[in-house]
């Protein structure tokens, strides 16, 4: 199938890919868009809308679930168990995934939705949705979300790491996660490496992925259990190539702040407890990222950014020694002397 004609999931620009089958859905995702902009009124006005509201946002999220979970059950069966020498065959699969794109749109809404309510006060919250609604809410998004992982899961047996759908199934999972870092516990601990290493098409190497699942990842290494899964599966090492990635010369942008501080704030949630947690971390990994927070900081010059790679590097250079770094072979004598000079800087910064 020709490239120009590829859906990219991840973008869910689903009114481009919406056919006529699918209007009544594309228009349902427009209404509650709407209406999430004036407190979730879905076109009801008033208080006397507030049923119609509520209702509006568990139909939403009831027609996305089930479609969802069929769409992934198809799509498993087509790309694992149908035939895969079939025009017919990548046609449908194409279609799943078109509507799929659609699926987790309205999901991602909801997801929104809720979010907003997690810094609001109670009794505002209670006026547009009632505690058993929004019960409901979560219920059902809890089993979304465990049907993407099973789906997920289900790919990696199969050896499965690159497609849209993929990605696109991580990223919803990483929107939801973000708000509700403990659920899925479990399943999310046995696939985290996993959910790292996914990849879209147009990708190389992972990445998009590594951003998506940061903000849950920034959270649940607060505690040493996070760290642990992080650390004992290898997952770390990812989330350092992502920052090195994201910091590196020329590549830094505006967009990819947010992503930047969250995996920072990862990386040094994990060195703050290696030593409670007691987790092996492969030191050739930070000798990498020490070098890429040295080039960060020189060429930034944003005292934020020297204050925050120069804590790094101390909390590496902690569970280290000098000699230790000069016999990597990637590191030598003069970075080590940038690193000193970052670390002097940040020292001088402090103290004005």
């Amino acid at each position: 199938m020709a490239k120009v004609n590829r859906i990219r999931l991840i973008r869910w620009k689903w009114r481009d890919v919406i056919d006529k089958n699918g209007e009544s859905e594309q228009n349902l995702a427009e209404e509650e868009d709407a209406g999430c902009g004036a407190g979730l009124g879905c076109g009801f006005e008033g208080e006397s809308g507030l049923l119609q509201r509520r209702g509006c946002i568990l139909l939403v999220l009831e027609s996305s679930r089930v479609e969802v979970a069929v769409l992934l059950n198809e799509l498993g069966y087509l790309k694992y168990e149908a035939s895969k020498d079939s025009a017919s065959n990548a046609e449908a699969i194409f279609s799943k995934q078109r509507n799929l794109g659609v699926a987790f749109s309205l999901v991602e809404k909801i997801i929104k939705i809720i979010s907003r309510f997690s810094g609001e006060d109670e009794s505002h919250t209670a006026n547009i949705i009632s505690e058993r609604t929004f019960t409901k809410i979560i219920s059902g998004l809890d089993e979304t979300i465990g049907v993407v992982l099973e789906y997920l899961q289900d790919a990696k047996v199969h050896g499965e790491k690159k497609g849209d759908d993929l990605l696109a199934s991580v990223r919803i999972a990483g929107s939801y996660l973000a708000q509700a870092p403990l659920a899925c516990k479990e399943k999310v601990g046995e696939l985290i490496e996993y959910l790292l290493s996914v990849e879209g098409e147009d990708e190389t190497s992972p990445f998009c992925s590594i951003c998506f699942m940061l903000p849950m990842l920034c959270q649940t290494t607060m505690v040493i259990d996070g760290c642990k899964v992080l650390a004992f599966s290898g997952a770390y090492k990812a989330v350092v190539d992502c920052l090195i990635r994201l910091i590196s010369p020329g590549s830094r942008t505006i967009q990819d702040d947010g992503s930047i501080s969250l995996a920072c704030d990862t990386i040094m949630n994990l060195l703050l407890k290696r030593e409670h947690s007691r987790v092996p971390l492969d030191d050739s990994t930070f000798v990498r990222l020490l070098v890429g927070l040295s080039s960060w900081a020189e060429e930034s010059g944003d005292p934020s950014i020297i204050m925050m790679a120069s804590s790094i590097c101390a909390l590496i250079f902690d569970s280290t020694s000098e000699e230790a770094l000069l016999h990597h072979p990637d590191f030598d004598n003069r970075k080590l002397i940038s690193l000193y000079q970052v670390m002097r800087r940040s020292l001088a910064i402090c103290g004005q």
